[in-house]
């Protein structure tokens, strides 16, 4: 199957299918035609332009009042691309660097950037053999677009830099000899181009959205699960209460919690609490805001990824080459930030009510285990999902509250967009750890509730469950099972 790249808006589902599915990619003729006719006319501007245009033909960053000479602008945009490789610390995921590649080759697309058809054909080739560029974590500010992560990403085009193929970690230029591939001569702004962008930032932005819907979705069964057997009630999910306070996502919790308990023996049973604590009462607050924060940040990131993001930008129907600053990270930033907060309170609530399930109350057995006291059972990864917690809060600083100025000056305000991206990563995988921990817990709980069942739905993704996971009778090996858990939330 091919997708083919045009100026109609792509959506974070569509990406999902297209890095996953195996799908190639292909230019289509109207984004052909866009590009040919930018770089046509910067072509043909550069040989009578009368004044320095920034980035074309002159030096970056606070060297913008240097003149470069005609004869070595195509130097001038090699040496960016090489200058500005200096990234350092972890490598990025390859299914982020997949989907850094699929944005810069759409951003490039749309006929405002000026880089040749032949360039970006070779980002295309890249995708489609699946050549994933390494890319380092650490070494943007996330405003003169990702630069040193960018930079790694667009090595490769000029022949430089090491790639994942097949596996291996291989040096570009014995590759490119291998598969015959000559590099790219660089023209007049096309470095600035392949740099000035926010697709480092954007990436991480639509991989974690695509993994929050799934965690969004897990802690609504999970929490079900957790509600169910520690034999809660089912009063603060009824929509009467809801609609005097109708925000979409707590709605939206409410309805899925009644779903999924419908038919359950145990939520219907006589109660002996009057109310339950806030983390399983709340759940359609908690959990709602959080939904809301998703759809708030798909708004904005899927905006962002349908965007020209470098600098300058090219209008040939208007004869226009304007320095501006969309590169710049802060309307990301922001929103990203604000994920990594709502992921991370899904991981607090759930914490939570791991916490309770485990404390001996309603019927349950002290830290869920049958002889407890010569068993531990359930004690510790209470223990872990509270340290994985606590690791989590300290990520939700904003990392978007910093700006450190960079290039004398020039730079004088920065987003830390790459930043809040890499640590919204590191929430994104807490909080599946966090939830998985939670399901060994409710598993485990509800089968202390035998005989009575939970809802068809419930006993469902139960029954599933312990296809991959067993009840814990006496103490085992628990480290083994929090994995097996963690897989089970990605199938």
């Amino acid at each position: 199957m091919t997708y083919s790249i045009s100026s109609k808006n792509l959506k974070i589902s569509e990406i999902e299918h297209i890095v996953s599915g195996g799908v190639k990619l292909c230019i289509g003729e109207e984004s052909e035609k866009a590009i040919i006719r930018c770089r046509e006319y910067l072509d043909s501007k550069m040989k009578d332009i009368d004044h320095p245009v920034y980035g074309v033909t002159t030096g970056f960053g606070s060297l913008c009042n240097i003149t470069i000479a005609t004869d070595e602008l195509s130097r001038l945009q090699h040496n960016l691309v090489m200058s500005h490789a200096c990234g350092t610390g972890e490598t990025v995921r390859p299914e982020i660097v997949r989907i850094m590649l699929l944005l810069k080759i759409k951003s490039l697309s749309y006929g405002h950037s000026g880089a040749q058809l032949a360039t970006i054909q070779r980002l295309v080739d890249m995708f489609n053999n699946d050549i994933l560029p390494v890319v380092y974590q650490q070494g943007s500010l996330g405003a003169s677009g990702d630069l040193a992560p960018l930079a790694h990403l667009s090595l490769p085009l000029i022949g430089l830099g090491e790639v994942i193929y097949k596996g291996e970690r291989r040096q570009v230029t014995e590759l490119w000899k291998e598969l015959g591939w000559e590099a790219i001569s660089l023209k007049s702004k096309e470095g600035l181009a392949l740099l000035n962008g926010t697709q480092f930032m954007a990436a991480h932005a639509v991989w974690a959205l695509i993994q929050a819907d799934r965690l969004s979705e897990w802690a609504d069964r999970i929490g079900a699960m957790s509600l169910d057997a520690f034999d809660g009630r089912i009063e603060p999910f009824l929509p009467q209460t809801h609609s005097v306070r109708p925000h979409k996502g707590q709605k939206k919790t409410a309805r899925r919690f009644l779903e999924l308990l419908e038919g359950s023996e145990i939520i219907a049973g006589e109660k002996a609490q009057v109310q339950d604590p806030y983390s399983f009462r709340c759940i359609p607050q908690v959990h709602g805001a959080t939904k809301d924060s998703i759809e708030y940040v798909r708004s904005v990131i899927e905006t962002e990824i349908n965007s020209v993001t470098d600098n300058p930008t090219v209008f040939p129907e208007e004869d226009m080459i304007i320095s501006a600053g969309n590169f710049h990270g802060q309307p990301i930033a922001l929103p990203m930030d604000l994920l990594t907060l709502a992921l991370s309170e899904l991981s607090s609530i759930s914490e939570r009510r791991i916490y309770k399930l485990i404390s001996g109350q309603r019927g349950l057995p002290s830290f869920l285990v049958a002889k407890p006291g010569l068993n531990s059972g359930f004690m510790i990864p209470q223990y872990t999902a509270a340290s994985i917690v606590s690791q989590s809060k300290g990520l939700c600083f904003p990392a978007s509250a910093d700006s450190i100025p960079s290039s004398q000056g020039q730079e004088d305000h920065v987003s830390m967009g790459a930043n809040a991206a890499t640590k919204l990563i590191r929430v994104v995988d807490n909080t599946e750890r966090v939830l998985a921990i939670e399901l060994l817990n409710a598993a485990q709980a509800l089968q202390f509730r035998r005989p009575k069942r939970s809802s068809p739905a419930l006993e469902a993704i139960f029954e599933e469950y312990r296809k991959e996971v067993p009840f814990v009778e006496n103490d085992c090996y628990l480290s083994p099972l929090i994995a097996k858990s963690v897989e089970f939330l990605r199938k």
